[in-house]
């Protein structure tokens, strides 16, 4: 019933900016942490930024100083601003967020976006 769409994904030179957003629907009593991921060529699939339902922030030591996550609770939307890209950002960016669709003690079960490319050139 939950679904997470990512939006925001294209090609970017190096240096340039995107900003990925992510918003969930379905039936949702509740969102806990909310993150992106990704997952570059060849590698495992890798956390970029979380974000608790407070602001309280975590970022990869990849992305610090270059990337913002951010959140609306009231539209169910966590946001990536990226800055600085490189060509190493290159990946599948991917969206992930802790939902409780009933109003039950750790009934908590994470959720997943199909992912949006972000493809930075040289």
């Amino acid at each position: 019933q939950v679904q997470l769409v990512e939006s925001g994904g294209g090609l970017v030179q190096a240096g340039g900016s995107l900003r990925l957003s992510c918003a969930a629907s379905g039936i949702i009593f509740s969102i806990n942490l909310m993150g992106w991921y990704r997952q570059r060529p060849g590698n495992q699939r890798e956390l970029v930024a979380t974000i608790t339902s407070g602001g309280t922030t975590n970022y990869a030591d990849s992305v610090k100083g270059r990337f913002s996550i951010s959140r609306d609770n009231a539209k169910n939307t966590v946001y990536l601003q990226m800055n600085s890209l490189n060509p190493e950002d290159t990946a599948i960016y991917y969206c992930n967020a802790e939902i409780e669709i009933i109003p039950i003690l750790q009934s908590e079960k994470n959720y997943w976006g199909q992912g949006t490319q972000v493809t930075v050139s040289s």
